[in-house]
């Protein structure tokens, strides 16, 4: 406890607290811009903490992770575009309430959910870290695989309009996901020689086309009569979430918070993952799921819950075991070796000022975002009364940049406005956009795992189903396939009605 305390008094000396607030605040720029995600951000600050101390430089680096994790809401919400892919799913209920003339009140729900998020997160990870660390070594292939299908049924719960429809375009990000060097055999695939899909699809420039461009088309075609600021009073207790508000997404805030935190402890799970899950799950056990998708701040409070967490549960590998299991941890993990350190379970013991200290500062990093983020609410909110042609320009600057500055490619820029043309055609056929995005993601994870998972067991098939924790996945995976053809049939039942 000592230890613990002498740390947290560390991080208010003046160089480590101005570190903190600077780490934080540039870590909302890069979360809210299109195409810098938090990976490059900690990249890009890395050489400056060259000339810190340990404990300065790490808390930066750490504090930006959390301000970028919490910035990728901002654009999601006021734009449509998500500023990371952790904010992908913040897009489904975020937007449409900037839509109906609630942004001020998403964007506040936004910074909270991020905040409670992410202090379950960093609890967790300052007090059962070894724990969760230990749970992690029971995951190999066969579980990776279970929870890529159970991450997949969620275009079950996104497709709630037409199933089918919902279906088609899940199967159809999957098999996006298949272009490039296949990882296993090395071979091409669906590259038709063009030297650029090689990598396979980057995911910035199919989200921003998928969510941005679209919805620039719907509004073109709609003679520029877009979505407008309709707000009465812009007193800055109307734009906040209401105690009613807060009280209807407090079992959210919990639940979303500890699965958010258990997923991002799985290398390689993260933010996007998270937040999916965390939205499918808190959709399932709302009284008012179908209002999921529509503009309904629980949708937001879910998923920004979710992905925050996920970034406290990120750090559990790389401290306790030394083992980045993200793009930024990775990144991070070069930062402790640069500063002389080994992350590890020697770090607690040998230098627990530093490994505490960053603990704590990511702690308290989540304070800063949090006073940020509703001190911004009404100047942000006054943004949508931007006349909608200037703004529609504005976005499609954005994106522009933001497709071209992940790979430094005009092919990337093609990539974007094609999958906007894409989302607008099938918006207007009244198919979702969404499961191309979540296969995307997850069809990687699924087909990589399942291989590995058959070569490691000598393709033998009854693994997924004789491993405990991938057999629990799976029977997961199949509630969340029946439960929206259940739950229908459940409250019909006589016991679950009103007296």
């Amino acid at each position: 406890m000592e230890i613990i305390l002498n740390a947290f008094l560390n991080i208010f000396h003046l160089d480590t607290l101005m570190a903190l607030i600077i780490g934080t605040f540039l870590g909302i720029i890069v979360g809210c811009l299109p195409g810098l995600t938090p990976s490059m951000g900690v990249a890009l600050l890395l050489p400056l903490t060259f000339g810190m101390g340990p404990l300065e430089g790490i808390t930066l680096l750490a504090s930006m992770y959390c301000g970028a994790m919490y910035g990728g809401s901002i654009s999601a919400i006021l734009i449509g575009i998500p500023g990371d892919g952790a904010a992908s799913a913040t897009v489904l209920d975020g937007y449409p309430m900037t839509k109906n003339g609630n942004a001020g009140k998403a964007l506040g729900m936004a910074a909270i959910a991020s905040f409670i998020g992410g202090i379950i997160g960093v609890l967790i990870l300052l007090s059962l870290s070894h724990v969760l660390a230990q749970f992690t070594l029971k995951f190999g292939p066969a579980e990776y695989f279970s929870l890529g299908v159970f991450g997949l049924t969620i275009v079950v719960s996104l497709s709630s309009k037409s199933l089918v429809k919902g279906l088609i375009a899940g199967i159809f990000g999957v098999l996006l996901s298949t272009v490039g060097v296949d990882k296993v055999s090395g071979i091409y695939r669906f590259t038709y020689g063009i030297t650029d899909l090689t990598s396979g699809l980057d995911f910035v420039p199919v989200i921003i086309g998928l969510f941005a461009i679209s919805s620039i088309l719907e509004q073109v075609e709609a003679s520029f009569q877009g979505h407008k600021a309709n707000y009465k009073d812009l007193s800055f207790r109307k734009l906040l979430p209401s105690w009613a508000e807060m009280k209807l997404c407090s079992s959210t805030f919990l639940r979303s918070g500890l699965l958010g935190t258990l997923i991002g402890v799985l290398p390689g799970a993260g933010g996007t993952i998270s937040g999916f899950i965390c939205y499918n799950e808190a959709k399932r056990f709302s009284k008012n799921s179908d209002k999921f998708g529509t503009g309904f701040i629980e949708g937001v409070a879910a998923t920004e819950a979710g992905n925050n967490a996920a970034s406290g549960g990120a750090m559990v590998p790389l401290m306790v075991f030394g083992i980045p299991g993200s793009a930024t941890t990775a990144i991070l993990l070069g930062a402790f070796v640069v500063h002389g350190l080994q992350p590890g379970p020697l770090l607690f013991i040998k230098s627990p000022d530093v490994a505490y200290g960053v603990i704590l500062s990511m702690f308290i990093a989540n304070f800063v975002f949090l006073a940020f983020g509703l001190l911004s609410v009404k100047p942000f909110a006054r943004l949508l009364a931007i006349p909608v042609q200037w703004m529609n320009s504005a976005i499609l600057l954005i994106a522009v940049v933001g497709a071209y500055c992940i790979n430094l490619r005009v092919f990337d820029i093609g990539l974007m406005l094609f999958f906007g043309i894409l989302g607008f055609l099938m918006k207007k056929n009244n198919f979702t956009t969404v499961p191309i995005v979540l296969g995307l993601v997850l069809g990687p994870i699924v087909e990589n795992y399942f291989r590995r998972a058959l070569i490691t067991y000598g393709g033998d098939y009854s693994i997924f189903i004789t491993r405990p924790i991938s057999a629990a996945l799976l029977l997961f995976a199949l509630f969340s396939v029946a439960w929206p053809f259940i739950s229908p049939r459940i409250k019909k039942l006589s016991i679950f009605k009103k007296a």
